[in-house]
């Protein structure tokens, strides 16, 4: 029997009314803090190289405590931070002479890391001679030297079949890199220039959060700095303790599932979630132990993006003002099983994919769960991350005298499920990230890549029908220019797409499409494919799922989605019982009052 885990901070004290520093200072501090994550964040957007990290933004930059406690977030996507410190924690185990002016990568699911493509970059901070924090810099790299050109591999059934790991690695020594562990990783790698850019950039910005903690300490003194630290995290432990003080008590159920997928998981993964909310205590378990064992391919979680999902879905359920901080963590508590595919995986199964797909469906469920509370808890399912619009992309570019590239590419992505008071997201992406990753520009991809985007847009009538409306999803059409392009994608929801709550509807499934002329072929939704010139693929991804009745939504609302074109005037009377009439202007829909009173009263 594989043992049960729980993780549990015991930062912050909910209880306590000591102040050490006075509240103007607490504020000063605050700010600055976030300031310096900010600085972090511009240095790796603007010093990469792949469109993956500048363009998309698919990284983050944070700031811990010596001890490895969540002090600052800022602009980060909640898959990387919110379990951050299961990746810097290693490195105080294995290291006993760690001195001022290190670094160290890690981006080993069994050292802690999310998965193998997040190369995370910690970087420790002394002052006066003391270790005092981490400053860290995690980038998704564009390559990782895995036998197929992509960092998402759902079939790859181990760690051998995945690119190189980083299992806690010093590489650079009294502010010297060690060129010996870059050549390591520039030899393994498609894109070694793009990936010695990208790695630099995270040192660039590392040796600038060191830099700003120490003016910090220096402007205001480490006693300071250092009481604002254990006053943010007692009111980070206050704030989460009375929000969750007002949620009804009890143990709340919830399960969704992942497509299958082929040889890994031929009747799809369930993923079950509990939670027991003590309002009294102020306190929430996340109980994800009753769930399958690990499966035979890159689908499984890793210790880190599961505790880290399992607390994002509590944090999406209170009010935003609950600081994300090491203090408002300590009020939740994650349990699983390791050897599970929902929990921490046994050593050497693949985890590939650990940051999408199954953890998307981990964080929808932990969103949902809330949702047996009834209105207005909860959230209605979202989309996930990768349809081929959101594929991997590679070849030889035909007009750089054949030179290899390979990235992952942003199009078009899923839409957010509903929450109470709000319609879905349109740009949510998946609930990773949160929206925070951004829609590729078209004519930034056609300038780096030999690709054409001959359209993309919302899908009128893909979003999920409810009180308040999923975000419709996205679709397109792109192709290769003069060569054979190979895309790799994992577009989970194709069979299952993402369910409402509360009586609303589910979104629109996901599509992979090759067009070859007139013809059009329905492509397996987990696959590599080879896109030859001269023909096109054509996506479809996910809608975000509804909320609440769908007669129970206001008609103004459902007329404001026929004039987006995001739903028709006979889909409108259809499932929202809403009659709509031509209003002043070409195009625009007015509702119909008393005919609609009728089509509702009946």
């Amino acid at each position: 029997m594989d043992g049960f885990i729980e993780t549990h901070s015991t930062s912050g004290d909910a209880d306590s009314e000591t102040r050490r520093i006075d509240a103007f200072m607490m504020s000063v501090l605050k700010s600055r803090f976030e300031a310096i994550v900010r600085e972090m964040t511009l240095v790796v957007m603007r010093a990469s190289r792949s469109a993956v990290i500048k363009n998309a933004r698919d990284f983050s930059c944070a700031i811990l405590t010596y001890e490895h406690e969540l002090v600052t977030v800022e602009d980060a996507l909640p898959i990387h931070v919110m379990s951050m410190d299961l990746a810097t924690r290693p490195l105080t185990d294995l290291f006993d002479d760690i001195e001022q002016g290190d670094i160290y990568i890690n981006n080993c699911p069994y050292t802690g890391g999310t998965h193998h493509a997040d190369l995370i970059m910690a970087m420790p901070v002394f002052v006066g001679g003391k270790p005092l924090f981490w400053v860290v810099a995690l980038s998704h790299h564009a390559d990782t030297g895995a036998p197929a050109p992509s960092t998402y591999l759902p079939f790859a059934k181990n760690i051998f079949e995945e690119g190189m790991h980083f299992p806690a690695v010093r590489m650079a020594r009294n502010y010297k890199e060690k060129a010996d562990i870059l050549r390591i990783g520039a030899m393994r790698n498609r894109v070694p220039d793009l990936w010695m850019g990208d790695v630099r950039a995270q040192i660039g910005a590392c040796r600038t959060g060191e830099r700003r903690i120490m003016d910090l300490c220096e402007r205001y003194g480490t006693d300071t700095v250092l009481g604002f630290i254990k006053d943010w995290f007692d009111y980070g432990a206050r704030s989460a303790k009375a929000a969750i003080s007002k949620l009804p008590a009890g143990r709340y159920e919830y399960e969704t599932r992942h497509d299958p997928v082929p040889g890994v998981a031929d009747e799809g993964i369930p993923v079950h979630v509990a939670i027991e909310v003590d309002p009294i205590a102020g306190e929430i378990l996340v109980d994800v132990t009753n769930n399958v064992d690990c499966v035979p391919g890159g689908l499984n979680l890793s210790e880190n993006t599961c505790t880290g999902s399992c607390r994002i879905g509590v944090f999406n359920n209170l009010p935003e003002s609950v600081p994300h901080n090491e203090g408002a963590k300590s009020r939740v508590r994650v349990r699983m099983r390791e050897g599970s595919a929902i929990g921490k995986p046994k050593y050497p199964v693949g985890t590939s994919v650990a940051t999408t797909n199954v953890n998307d469906r981990l964080m929808v469920a932990g969103d949902a769960v809330f949702s047996g509370m009834g209105a207005p808890y909860g959230r209605a399912e979202s989309a996930g991350h990768l349809p081929a619009g959101v594929g991997v992309i590679s070849g030889a570019d035909p007009w750089k005298n054949g030179k290899g590239y390979v990235n992952q590419i942003f199009v078009g992505y899923g839409g957010g499920g509903a929450v109470h008071g709000h319609d879905g997201w349109l740009t949510f992406c998946g609930s990773a990230n949160a929206g925070l990753i951004q829609l590729d520009s078209v004519e930034m991809d056609e300038s780096m890549y030999p690709i054409v985007v001959e359209r993309r847009g919302v899908i009128p009538g893909s979003q999920g029908f409810g009180e308040f409306e999923g975000a419709p999803a996205m679709g397109g059409v792109f192709y290769p220019l003069d060569h054979d392009m190979t895309i790799i994608y994992a577009a989970d929801g194709t069979h299952t797409p993402p369910k409402g709550v509360l009586g609303g509807g589910a979104g629109g499934a996901s599509a992979s499409i090759r067009v070859t002329g007139e013809e059009k072929e329905a492509l397996p939704a987990f696959s590599e494919e080879v896109i030859a010139a001269g023909q096109k693929i054509e996506f479809a991804a996910c809608g975000g799922g509804g909320y609440g009745d769908p007669l129970a939504r206001d008609p103004a609302r459902v007329a404001g989605s026929v004039n987006r074109g995001w739903l028709d005037p006979e889909a409108a009377r259809a499932v929202y019982r809403v009659a709509l009439v031509p209003g002043g202007e070409p195009g625009i829909w007015s509702v119909d009052r008393e005919e609609t009173a009728r089509l509702r009263a009946a």
